[in-house]
């Protein structure tokens, strides 16, 4: 038999009047978990503690641990708020992925997904591919242009908000507040390579650069750059 997609289940009309949970109520309970302690520390029964109900009320609208992670995915893609349509195409891919940037920061899980919900699809998500693809489509380029350009920003922001949520993580285990405890920790290797003279440009990024400590600015630098190029190859403005 085939599956019934969770999305598709969900927007059945409910049988009664009055339900205990609701969609929006297992999200909000699943994300706060997870913001606290981590995706690991959600479970069904941890959810069921929550809510203040049976261990298997929740089956009754997701089927399990991927249902939840799916569910709790377009929970939080709500908060991203989307470029209106009048928002010029290189606006519109930057504020989608800084905001992007944002929303993970703000749930560090997002960084910990299993591969099945990184490639999932839902609404809230899909919104966003949406009017990330519709912008650059008003360029007259074909659609696999337009999703090449799309997926493009998107990986540059996966990568670049993966790396500062490993740092993150790195610090909270180590009990460091301070990125220049990291840096501390990595003086002795570091000192070693770079004495070696085979790495002078990146020697002179540690001795010279001032923007090491400043996340947010390599990002929206390295994105511009990535948006310049787009923009130059398809004679943009």
């Amino acid at each position: 038999m085939e599956k019934v997609p969770l999305w598709a289940r969900l927007e059945r009309p409910e049988p009664a009047p009055r339900q205990t949970l609701s969609p929006q109520r297992i999200a909000t309970a699943a994300v706060a978990v997870a913001d606290a302690e981590g995706l690991d520390a959600v479970t069904m029964r941890r959810l069921a503690t929550e809510l203040g109900v049976a261990p298997m009320a929740a089956y009754r609208y997701v089927s399990g641990k991927d249902d939840l992670v799916e569910l709790m995915v377009d929970h939080v893609y709500a908060e991203l708020e989307l470029p209106p349509a009048t928002t010029g195409w290189r606006e519109t891919l930057r504020l989608v992925a800084v905001r992007t940037r944002e929303l993970t920061l703000a749930h560090l899980w997002l960084g910990q997904l299993p591969p099945s919900a990184v490639l999932s699809l839902t609404p809230n998500r899909t919104a966003v591919s949406e009017r990330m693809l519709s912008a650059v489509a008003e360029l007259g380029v074909d659609p696999d242009t337009a999703m090449a350009v799309a997926a493009s920003i998107s990986s540059y922001t996966l990568g670049m908000t993966g790396q500062e949520i490993a740092m993150r993580q790195l610090m909270a285990g180590q009990g460091w507040s301070d990125e220049r405890e990291v840096y501390t920790s990595l003086a002795p290797q570091l000192t070693y390579l770079l004495d070696t003279g085979r790495y002078p440009a990146f020697k002179r990024y540690i001795h010279e650069g001032r923007c090491k400590n400043d996340p947010q600015w390599q990002f929206e630098t390295g994105l511009d750059y990535v948006l310049d190029g787009i923009a130059a190859r398809l004679g943009a403005t």
